[in-house]
């Protein structure tokens, strides 16, 4: 009987190794965990950061880059022609003048009123009234002018030249202006910009057309 007890089988006591295993497992798998929400966290932040970077950078380089709004004549239909020969020059002429001002800036463009003035040789041959507006922003102001112009007042030397313009069925104007004003952004931000126009065309005196139009 004795003998028999000796034999019989007996489990291992259990001394904490087990449970020590699990709960150190159970801490890197927690610390694990929060790494992964430190790393979120971080990247989270950096991206944050680079988004309000480039906000920042299109702000300064894009939106307050003030520019001169373009100060253009585009073409124009004539209404009524009438010219001289090469002996006796001279020239009336009507039209609507298309004026355009183009404002590529991301607030108004508010302008005060001013002249085009057209000229034949340097002189004034007569001009085109532009009220008081403004060009929204990334937009296109359209400006149609009634413009009556003559050669009357013109003076000996420069009738000669236009008597050799006329052989060749071409009279070439000019047509120059400044356009001041004002471009607000944001409602704050503000800037005083001019504007040039300096425009030659060539009007073709059979067709009655623009035979060419060059804008600086």
């Amino acid at each position: 009987m004795a003998e028999k007890n000796q034999n019989q089988y007996h489990p291992p006591e259990s001394n904490g190794y087990h449970r020590n295993d699990q709960e150190s497992l159970h801490a890197m798998e927690d610390e694990e965990a929060k790494r992964k929400k430190r790393m979120k966290w971080t990247i989270g932040i950096i991206a944050f950061v680079i988004f309000q970077v480039v906000q920042a950078l299109f702000f300064v380089l894009v939106i307050m880059k003030f520019k001169s709004p373009k100060f253009r004549i585009g073409d124009l239909a004539v209404q009524t022609l009438t010219v001289g020969t090469q002996a006796s020059p001279s020239f009336n002429m009507s039209f609507v003048a298309p004026i355009r001002v183009k404002n590529t800036n991301w607030g108004p463009f508010k302008y005060d009123a001013s002249t085009v003035y057209f000229t034949y040789g340097g002189v004034q041959v007569g001009e085109a009234i532009i009220p008081k507006s403004k060009a929204n922003f990334k937009s296109t102001k359209k400006i149609d002018v009634s413009v009556t112009l003559s050669s009357s007042n013109l003076p000996s030397n420069i009738n000669s030249n236009l008597g050799s313009e006329l052989s060749s069925e071409i009279i070439t104007l000019i047509s120059q202006g400044e356009l001041k004003g004002k471009i607000t952004v944001m409602f704050m931000f503000k800037k005083k910009k001019t504007s040039q126009m300096n425009c030659t065309m060539e009007i073709n005196t059979t067709s009655k057309a623009v035979q060419s139009l060059l804008c600086k």
